[in-house]
C-alpha cells in the first residue's frame, strides 16, 4: 500500500515523498492503523523494518501544535538511536508546527532545560537523562497522549527496567502506550503486561527471526588467522560500506589499530569515546565519507545506515539477540545485504544455538565445522588440494 492510499495530511504526505518514502512497509501498514485509532500496540518486527516512521507518522497527526506541552513521549536505549529517532520526526514534521526534541547524557543539561521550557511537543530521550529532568522538575506529562517504548529489548539488557517502571508511572492520566521490540523475552512480555492497556499484539517475524534480506556467512578460523581472512573476504566482496563488530572496546581499539594499514576509510566507535567525538564518526559514516567502521555494540541498537551492504561479526555474538541486533544494520527496509561471521572451536556451542532459535540457514565459506562428515584427514586433503583462499572473485557469483 502508498502512503497516498492513506488518509494523511497534504502537509505530512509531503514530505514523505521527498524523503522518497511512496510505498508502506509491512510493520507501517499493519501497524497505523492501530496506533491512529489510539489503540494500545505490542509490536514484534525485525529491525530496518520501518518502525520509527511507523510510530512518528501517526504520532504527529495526534499532536495539538497550539497545545505548548509534551504530548508524545519516546524512550530509546542509546544517545545515537535517540538523536537518529528526532532527526527521523523532524523530516516528517518539516511541513507541520510540530517540535520535536531529544535528551540524553552526554550534553548539557542546561541547554536541554532551556529548550524544554520554551516549549516542545514530542520528547525522545534516554531514560537516565529524563529521569534527571524529572527531578529538576521542569517536566510534566499531563498532557501526553502517546508514550512509545521503541527497541524495548534492548532498554531492558542494558538495565532500564525500573527507569521504565518509573517513567511510566509518571504518567497518571490514561494514555496510548506503544511498544516495539526485535525479539520478545520473558521480561518483555512482563513489561508490555504491566504497562500496556487491552495491546494489540503484531508480530512480523513469528516465522522467521532472521530477515530474509540477510545472506548468512561463517567462516571457521583460528583466532590468529582472523586478520588475514578478512582482509581476503573484504577484498572479495563489492562492500558499499561495512561495520565490523567487536564484542568489547579494547578489541575495537586493537583491531582498529592493527587494521587500518590494510583498509582506507575506516574509523572505530564505542562508548568510551566522548559524545562529540561518536557523533562526528556517526555523521562522516552516513555520509559515505568512511567506508568501514568498527564498532562496539553501541552501533548495533537500533542505529540506521542505510548505505551498510556488510555486517562482520569479528567476536561471536553473545547470543543470538545480539546477532539479530548486529546484522539487521545491513539489508535494511527489503535492502539486500550479507552477514559475515568468524567462528571458532570454542563458539560451536552457541552457534548450533543460533542457527536453530534463528532458523537461519548458514552459507560456509571453506571449512563446515559442523558437517559431521568433516573428518581430520579430509581436512588435511583439502588443504592441499586447494591452497587457495575459498572465496569468489570480486563481482563473480558465488557457488555453495
Amino acid at each position: 500500500m502508498k502512503f497516498s492510499e492513506i488518509d494523511i495530511p497534504a502537509n505530512i504526505l509531503k514530505a514523505l515523498e521527498k524523503m522518497g518514502y511512496d510505498e508502506m512497509t509491512p510493520i507501517q501498514e499493519a501497524t497505523y492503523p492501530v496506533i491512529f485509532a489510539g489503540q494500545d500496540l505490542c509490536a514484534l518486527a525485525e529491525t530496518g523494518s520501518g518502525k520509527t516512521a511507523a510510530c512518528a507518522i501517526p504520532l504527529i497527526q495526534k499532536v495539538d501544535p497550539a497545545l505548548n506541552a509534551i504530548q508524545g513521549l519516546v524512550l530509546v536505549p542509546t544517545r545515537e538511536l535517540c538523536m537518529q529517532y528526532v532527526a527521523e520526526i523532524q523530516k516528517i514534521a518539516a511541513h507541520t508546527a510540530v517540535i520535536p526534541y531529544a535528551v540524553y547524557g552526554g550534553f548539557d543539561k542546561k541547554i536541554q532545560m532551556d529548550t524544554i521550557k520554551q516549549g516542545i511537543h514530542i520528547l525522545v530521550a534516554t531514560p537516565g537523562r529524563l529521569i534527571d529532568l524529572l527531578y529538576e522538575g521542569i517536566l510534566s506529562f499531563a498532557q501526553v497522549k502517546c508514550a512509545i517504548l521503541d527497541e524495548a529489548d534492548e532498554l531492558l539488557k542494558v538495565g532500564f527496567l525500573e527507569d521504565i517502571e518509573f517513567i511510566m508511572s509518571c504518567i497518571l492520566h490514561e494514555h496510548q502506550t506503544l511498544l516495539f521490540s526485535a525479539t520478545m523475552p520473558d521480561d518483555i512480555k512482563k513489561l508490555a503486561h504491566d504497562c500496556l492497556r487491552d495491546p494489540q499484539h503484531i508480530s512480523l517475524i513469528t516465522e522467521r527471526a532472521a530477515p530474509e534480506s540477510i545472506e548468512h556467512y561463517f567462516a571457521y578460523v583460528h583466532p590468529k588467522q582472523k586478520h588475514a581472512e578478512l582482509i581476503r573476504y573484504l577484498a572479495g566482496e563489492d562492500v558499499n560500506q561495512a561495520i565490523i563488530f567487536c564484542n568489547a572496546r579494547h578489541v575495537v581499539d586493537t583491531l582498529f589499530h592493527s587494521i587500518r594499514k590494510d583498509l582506507k576509510d575506516i574509523d572505530y566507535i564505542h562508548a568510551g569515546l566522548f559524545q562529540d567525538k561518536r557523533s562526528s564518526i556517526i555523521r562522516k559514516f552516513r555520509s559515505g565519507r568512511l567506508r568501514y567502521l568498527i564498532a562496539s555494540d553501541v552501533a548495533g541498537k537500533g542505529l540506521d545506515f542505510s548505505n551498510v551492504s556488510h555486517v562482520i561479526n569479528w567476536n561471536f555474538p553473545r547470543d543470538g539477540e545480539q546477532y539479530t541486533h548486529r546484522t539487521g544494520r545491513t539489508g535494511r527496509m527489503g535492502r539486500k545485504g550479507k552477514a559475515f561471521t568468524f567462528v571458532s572451536k570454542h563458539d560451536l556451542p552457541g552457534l548450533r544455538k543460533l542457527l536453530r532459535s534463528r532458523k537461519i540457514t548458514p552459507c560456509w565459506i571453506g571449512k563446515d565445522p559442523l558437517c559431521e562428515n568433516n573428518t581430520h584427514q579430509e581436512q588435511k586433503t583439502q588443504r592441499r588440494k586447494s591452497p587457495s583462499r575459498p572465496y569468489p572473485a570480486k563481482g563473480k557469483k558465488k557457488t555453495e
